[in-house]
């Protein structure tokens, strides 16, 4: 990294709705609206289809889920990752149409968190004993792997027909939930392990000032995540989830910001999935889907 895109802790990092009022005077900010998702899809585009937060809700809810080629899921798949919420979602995922699907842990997904400490789980009723015996008898050694019908990312990046997406779980330490990080240089350094060519970024937690807003009307994204992807980054898009209510759309005129939250503050998963269209770079084809397809 050069000195002049090195990114340094935010004297406001602690109180983000202060970093943001500050920063937000200095830059764009344009609320909506999206892609139509009955937008005829086109073969020199991929249509990527997005959702976060669906908290085992999904699975038996009579939400539409729209054509496209990509799914992505920014996190919080479970509410506390127990084995037979992930086994139901994997197999619900199975029966998706969508060629390729990506999906990250958020903070609900407990036992993805592989550092998460035995204590913690055990007051979210989990038994690591009993997820080690699980597994042993499934012949896997992590419950990333029963993951069978997505790719997984986590802190890791993955090429879709030439377009980069790079997948980060981690979200500003709240409570004893998963992927836990104190705000400041911890976070920073997993926002410096985005690579500089990712065109899509998914991150479990929303930056601050985009779709972080809580019913309290208090900003409560990441002041270095938003540094990060502006400064240093800049992909094209940004999709995350964890704030359920700042579902929607916005951008600062060149990075989308996408809040897919599935889940209303009341759990209720209504939210329409968002979606958009990524034009294929030269060289490659959708045609790459089929060698990546899993679950067909």
């Amino acid at each position: 990294m050069s000195e002049a895109e090195e990114i340094e802790v935010d004297k406001d990092t602690a109180n983000p709705s202060k970093a943001w009022e500050r920063i937000r005077v200095h830059q764009q900010y344009i609320k909506g609206p999206h892609l139509d998702p009955s937008t005829p899809i086109t073969e020199d585009k991929i249509r990527f289809v997005c959702i976060s937060d669906t908290h085992g809700k999904i699975e038996r809810s009579p939400l539409r889920m729209p054509p496209g080629d990509v799914l992505l899921h920014a996190g919080d798949f479970t509410m506390t990752g127990q084995i037979k919420e992930i086994e139901r979602f994997d197999s619900y995922l199975g029966f998706l149409p969508y060629k390729v699907k990506v999906l990250i842990g958020g903070n609900h997904d407990l036992t993805l968190d592989e550092d998460l400490g035995e204590a913690n789980l055990r007051s979210f009723g989990i038994q690591k004993p009993e997820i080690e015996t699980y597994l042993k008898s499934r012949g896997i050694k992590s419950v990333k792997q029963m993951l069978s019908h997505a790719l997984y990312l986590q802190d890791s990046s993955v090429s879709i027909c030439g377009i980069k997406i790079y997948g980060s779980p981690w979200q500003p330490r709240f409570g004893g939930w998963g992927f836990n990080v104190e705000r400041g240089k911890e976070l920073l350094r997993k926002w410096q392990k985005i690579p500089t060519d990712t065109d899509i970024l998914i991150s479990h937690g929303p930056p601050v000032g985009h779709g972080d807003l809580t019913g309290g009307n208090n900003n409560v994204g990441c002041v270095e995540l938003l540094n990060t992807v502006q400064k240093r980054v800049k992909p094209k898009y940004h999709v995350f989830g964890h704030i359920h209510e700042g579902y929607g759309v916005t951008s600062d005129g060149y990075t989308v910001f996408i809040n897919a939250s599935t889940c209303t503050r009341r759990y209720q998963p209504t939210n329409p999935p968002i979606v958009f269209d990524y034009a294929i770079p030269e060289g490659h084809s959708k045609e790459e889907l089929l060698s990546m397809e899993k679950g067909s």
